[in-house]
């Protein structure tokens, strides 16, 4: 795939699809920028740092943020459900 298709299917995704899917850009975004605020804040009080267990809650609020928009969407709970389990694995097993 040549770049300017690239940027031709980028266009067409988020014009189309993901516009219809999850809503206005700029509140999704400012959704997601909310959440994973209160995500790092934590992590840098509690770790000192952002983890991997961190990212898999800023992942799983990224789904979550999706989800609020169209709640019928199965892909993006069962993406939320991964999150969530790599997440605990990595916190529970000491791989953060």
């Amino acid at each position: 795939m040549q770049r300017d298709e690239i940027l031709d299917k980028a266009k067409d995704l988020i014009n189309g699809d993901r516009a219809r899917d999850y809503g206005d850009a700029l509140s999704m975004h400012q959704r997601v920028a909310d959440g994973w605020n209160v995500i790092v804040w934590r992590a840098i009080e509690t770790h000192g740092k952002l983890t991997p267990a961190h990212v898999a809650l800023m992942m799983d609020w990224l789904k979550t943020s999706r989800i609020l928009v169209t709640l019928e969407h199965t892909d993006s709970w069962i993406d939320k459900a991964a999150y969530s389990a790599l997440g605990g694995e990595m916190a529970t097993n000491g791989k953060d």
